[in-house]
């Protein structure tokens, strides 16, 4: 069985509702993890996602943040909130299980932070937060199952993921320290789907809604599926849908898919 899982920050459901409603109908994944929901659980419009045959899990945030998972499949052990900081109240992270009739599939929606200014707490939280994750990832890894870390990492791995690396240089998602945490988390033995397909570089996932940065093409690489060993061995293929930053009132990122053989 073919499983297609996808992430997308749609930067805001109540903006983009129809865009996503028209986004799974036309490409149809099994799961889709979202970011930037900004709405509390209580007000995300559940029902119009179930009328379109998916299960809901969120994990919301008043006006910011907000991170949910979409299923054909029944969700289970939902887990809401990356462990590590019990005063940590931003809504960045849920993970949970869908099964099917040959094998399970653990997902998590990740929403990481951005961390600029670099100059304010924004980036040692931002440092921290990718501790807590990598040390989340390695506690899945032990468990030796099929996972997938999927979402907007703020975070640009390599020169070639970026139009112009210069220019980021001082940037909290192209810092080093925020590209060696980043490899870091892979080293643990991840696999970085849209590379392990096509290693091409200049994939981008995001450009600004200044300067126009879309009809220039320029744009940066930070919306990443990993992989875990288990889940990397069923990869069959993945790719970039490109074409809905082009579309009426689009968000700033692109959804990213891979395809599993699970």
């Amino acid at each position: 069985m073919s499983l297609k899982i996808a992430t997308w920050n749609i930067n805001g459901i109540k903006a983009r509702l129809q865009s996503v409603l028209d986004w799974l109908g036309e490409t149809r994944p099994d799961v889709a993890c979202l970011q930037e929901i900004k709405t509390i659980d209580e007000n995300f419009p559940n029902a119009a996602f179930e009328d379109a045959g998916y299960n809901v899990a969120t994990h919301g945030q008043k006006s910011y943040n907000g991170v949910a998972i979409l299923s054909r499949l029944p969700l289970e052990d939902v887990t809401p909130g990356l462990p590590g900081d019990d005063e940590d109240e931003q809504a960045r992270y849920i993970e949970a299980v869908v099964t099917t009739k040959s094998g399970t599939l653990r997902v998590a929606s990740i929403y990481l932070p951005n961390g600029n200014p670099v100059d304010s707490d924004k980036y040692p939280y931002k440092l921290a937060w990718m501790e807590r994750l990598e040390a989340k990832a390695a506690h899945l890894l032990a468990l030796e199952e099929p996972f997938a870390l999927l979402g907007d990492y703020n975070a640009i791995p390599g020169r070639d993921d970026v139009h112009d690396a210069q220019g980021w240089e001082g940037d909290a998602l192209f810092r080093p320290e925020t590209r060696a945490r980043f490899r870091a988390l892979g080293n643990l033995g991840f696999t970085d789907a849209i590379t392990a397909v096509n290693p091409r570089g200049h994939q981008y996932t995001f450009w600004d809604f200044q300067r126009g940065a879309w009809a220039k093409d320029h744009g940066i690489r930070i919306d990443h599926i990993l992989l875990s060993p288990q889940a990397a061995n069923r990869l069959r293929t993945a790719g970039i849908d490109k074409m809905m930053r082009g579309r009426e009132r689009p968000s700033d990122h692109v959804p990213v898919w891979a395809e599993l053989e699970i």
